[in-house]
């Protein structure tokens, strides 16, 4: 079962501990997005990729992955019969140019996080045999 999560539990536990959370929740995430659609022929890099990867890029890997994971979720979307509306071009947009509002990103993060939890209940019902 794939657990829902929310944007205010990430903004409150990662200022709690300092943002070990919010890594945490990237990792989590990527496993999820990789279990949910597992047969797609793509794979969602985890937490160390991506520090890494982004850490090279100075920067840009984490936007690709981002687009990525925004695009797979919504490619996937019609497996479970769930439509998902925001893609990755909506991510990069809310993070990028949502600077200028300063909530952006929050924004784009709560797209991520309600696109991940509609997949995952439609996935979580397909289990159950609902």
């Amino acid at each position: 079962m794939i657990k829902k999560r929310g944007l205010v539990s990430y903004i409150l536990l990662s200022a709690i501990t300092g943002g070990i959370y919010g890594l945490w929740r990237v990792h989590v995430l990527a496993r999820d997005v990789n279990v949910m659609c597992e047969g797609d022929g793509k794979k969602t890099r985890g937490l160390l990729a991506l520090f890494f990867l982004s850490l090279i890029t100075f920067g840009i890997y984490f936007w690709v992955w981002l687009y990525n994971a925004g695009e797979r979720l919504q490619d996937n979307g019609p497996r479970y019969g769930v439509t998902i509306k925001e893609g990755g071009s909506a991510l990069l947009l809310w993070m990028l140019l949502g600077w200028i509002i300063i909530i952006g990103p929050y924004i784009g993060l709560h797209i991520l996080f309600k696109n991940v939890n509609a997949l995952a209940d439609a996935y979580n019902g397909k289990l159950s045999g609902a």
